[in-house]
């Protein structure tokens, strides 16, 4: 297995990777499909399944597929432009993606919202369908979401996910165990692991250009979370509060009013601003998803400024250690809210967020292992139970106490020596156990827990 640090920290838009960047991205590879086929294409359809059906409108699924069939991706995409390209193919009811020509395509009529069975394969299933002159289907793929913005087809989650092109690597490790056996024997740490991985992909030169530019687009979304407010879009009226709270903050230090509790509102505000930031349709990166966005930055904006001794250059450090934690994981069991509920989103990153800061508090890789699985382990059971569907009450909120976790669990391990009851190979697989025996109507559907108790018009 191996999962690059650039699988796990995508650069996308918010709200949600698994519902908005994974169908933008299967939106993206059914043109590609339609540009190698010899067919004659007219006109697209779109069918959305499971999660993606009963809560996808407010993850702005259905604007994804619209958006990703007229050609735009993750990464690049701008808001003003995506906006008005949405009202311009509302209006023309028609996309005109690169290569493919004008196309028919009506939002209102072409995307379906089937809440019958789920597709087989994951709970975030769609279709995506192209149509010749006379409507009828000439062409069509089915894409899961499977967490992450991580975006396969029906017969690659039949082959395996996790199979993977390229040379090997020089520490395959699938378990924590062999991650720590590996470490051991290397005299290396988690991080060190990790980048002889990568290094195998890419130059050294690229690998820290694309840490750095992971930690600018962090950074830069705190600050903008930070400096926003209004109302959230969606429906439920949530007021952005992060600028408020930091500006109380900034206040109270300003005056020496601050009780050792209130570093825990510092670290809280800066996961809030990037989770505003994300429910707001801005520029985030996955983390290990958009619903868990806040948590790593939140982390490491804490150590960057509160911490004393802390340095940027360090950050990669962090981050090859959170993607390391993040790939056990992801392989073993779930980042996926759809499939095993907030415990495998926020959960995660928490996980990783805790073992980044051991890491670059100078753990050794059997504290660093112990902080992941200390923080895990406080997630476990977790529902994923968005209010409306917005990944807004209690996702904003929830990431800020995440990143509370993540801070306390580091600093607890880094107290001890690294031994401890559970390993963190035995909190996965609980996850994942856990994650199959929670009700569907807890693993991001709105129809439990929330969702159904909290008034929402």
């Amino acid at each position: 297995m191996f999962l690059s640090v650039f699988d796990m920290f995508k650069i996308g838009i918010g709200p949600s990777s698994s519902h908005t960047m994974g169908p933008m991205l299967a939106a993206a590879r059914f043109l590609d499909l339609l540009r190698a086929s010899p067919f004659a294409v007219h006109g697209l359809r779109a069918s959305l399944h499971g999660s993606l059906a009963f809560t996808g409108v407010g993850h702005a699924t259905d604007r994804a597929v619209i958006l990703g069939l007229a050609g735009f991706v993750p990464e690049t995409c701008d808001r003003e432009r995506a906006e008005a390209a949405l009202a311009a193919i509302r209006e023309s009811r028609s996309v005109e993606p690169e290569g493919l020509g004008r196309l028919r395509f009506d939002p209102r009529k072409d995307i379906i919202f089937d809440r019958g069975q789920a597709l087989p394969g994951h709970a975030n299933g769609m279709v995506l369908m192209a149509t010749d002159a006379q409507g009828d289907v000439v062409a069509q793929e089915t894409y899961y979401s499977i967490g992450g913005g991580f975006v396969l087809t029906a017969a690659e989650l039949a082959a395996g996910e996790d199979r993977q092109d390229g040379p090997p690597v020089p520490y395959p490790f699938h378990s924590a165990a062999e991650m720590l056996r590996m470490a051991a024997e290397a005299g290396t740490s988690v991080a060190g692991l990790k980048r002889a991985n990568e290094l195998t992909r890419m130059s050294a030169r690229d690998l820290d250009a694309g840490l750095a530019r992971i930690r600018e687009v962090m950074m830069r979304c705190i600050d903008t979370g930070l400096a926003s407010e209004g109302i959230l879009p969606g429906g439920l009226k949530v007021r952005r509060r992060a600028r408020a709270i930091h500006e109380s903050l900034l206040a109270e230090r300003g005056r020496n009013l601050n009780a050792p509790h209130t570093i825990n509102d510092w670290i809280g505000v800066y996961a809030m601003a990037v989770n505003e930031e994300n429910a707001a349709g801005g520029q985030v990166v996955t983390a290990p998803t958009n619903g868990a966005a806040g948590v790593i930055p939140a982390t490491i904006r804490y150590w960057l400024d509160h911490v004393p001794g802390a340095t940027a250059s360090k950050v990669g450090e962090f981050l090859l250690t959170a993607a390391a934690i993040g790939g056990l994981i992801k392989h073993n069991a779930s980042i996926s809210g759809a499939e095993a509920g907030c415990q495998a989103e926020v959960g995660s990153a928490s996980a990783m967020a805790a073992a980044g800061l051991a890491a670059v508090l100078g753990g050794t890789p059997d504290q660093v292992e112990n902080a992941a699985e200390i923080a895990l382990e406080h997630h476990l059971g977790m529902t994923c139970d968005p209010i409306k569907g917005l990944v807004q009450v209690p996702c904003i909120e929830r990431n800020a106490l995440g990143a509370i976790k993540a801070v306390s669990a580091a600093s607890l391990a880094m107290r001890g020596d690294g031994r401890h009851l559970v390993p963190l190979d035995a909190a996965i697989e609980t996850m994942r156990q856990t994650g199959r025996d929670m009700h569907g109507h807890y693993k991001e559907t709105s129809l439990g827990g929330l969702a159904v108790n909290v008034p929402n018009c």
